[in-house]
């Protein structure tokens, strides 16, 4: 019988040209087989989105290392259907998203095209996992949270995901991680969202803007306090949105 090697799909949504993609792969094990297939152009924030009435064009781009490299004229989530339509030779081992430039902690998850290429794995019954760093620039370090990164790697290759469930890690930047903790995302919210400005001609435009507000800074079991006290924030994701809890008390007031 003829062992085969792992098969780790990696994609992203800041596009095939940004570093974090690269960084993502290096932490990739040895022995593993990794196609890459990421958005042709950046697509932050576009969370599960998918492209209809428009048509997806593959690229076929130079290795890296030992990953094959394609681009898609697609959202992230895109990149994972049209992989495993059109790509890969058999059902992935793992999906794994990033190194994001930016953080998708807190409510951030809903929004995070990182995640929404994560989640579509998880729908697809792989183990998949999303990393992003708290820092946006494209000449951001991300050397100090790489060896972590390898180690989750090689437990998910063993170990794999409760059914249903992925993991959304972010990483602390400019510091040398001094752990990992596995936690809930922070309660919070955008506030100041979009800025004002007038074009040439004196008509309005607004332009995203904004910041998080924590509305639990107190809380110690957060994703926004251990990334605050410099450890890797590890938050289960269920694919499954159902609020179950209030479904009885629901069911009293609606069923008939």
């Amino acid at each position: 019988m003829i062992e085969t090697r792992p098969l780790i799909l990696i994609t992203n949504d800041d596009s095939v040209q940004a570093p974090g993609l690269l960084r993502l792969i290096d932490c990739m094990p040895q022995n593993v087989d990794i196609i890459a297939v990421a958005p042709a152009e950046p697509h932050s924030g576009q969370s599960s989105a998918i492209t209809v009435g428009a048509p997806l064009r593959i690229k076929a781009l130079p290795d890296y290392g030992n990953a094959r490299m394609f681009a898609v004229t697609g959202t992230p989530v895109d990149c994972v259907k049209i992989a495993m339509h059109a790509i890969v030779p058999r059902k992935p081992d793992l999906v794994l998203a990033g190194i994001n430039h930016g953080s998708n902690s807190g409510c951030n998850v809903v929004y995070s095209g990182t995640m929404g290429a994560v989640l579509e794995g998880c729908t697809e019954g792989i183990a998949s996992c999303g990393f992003s760093l708290l820092h946006h620039s494209w000449q951001a370090d991300f050397t100090m949270g790489m060896p972590f990164i390898s180690e989750m790697v090689k437990k998910l290759i063993k170990d794999g995901l409760p059914e249903g469930v992925c993991l959304n890690v972010n990483i602390p930047a400019r510091v040398e991680p001094k752990g990992i903790r596995v936690c809930r995302a922070a309660k919070g919210y955008w506030t100041d969202e979009y800025e004002k400005y007038s074009d040439p001609s004196g008509n309005p435009f607004y332009w995203l803007t904004g910041r998080f507000v924590n509305s639990e800074p107190n809380a110690t079991d957060t994703d926004e306090y251990w990334l605050s006290q410099e450890y890797i924030s590890v938050v289960p994701v269920a694919c499954d949105m159902t609020a179950a809890q209030p479904i009885d008390f629901l069911a009293k007031r609606f069923d008939k």
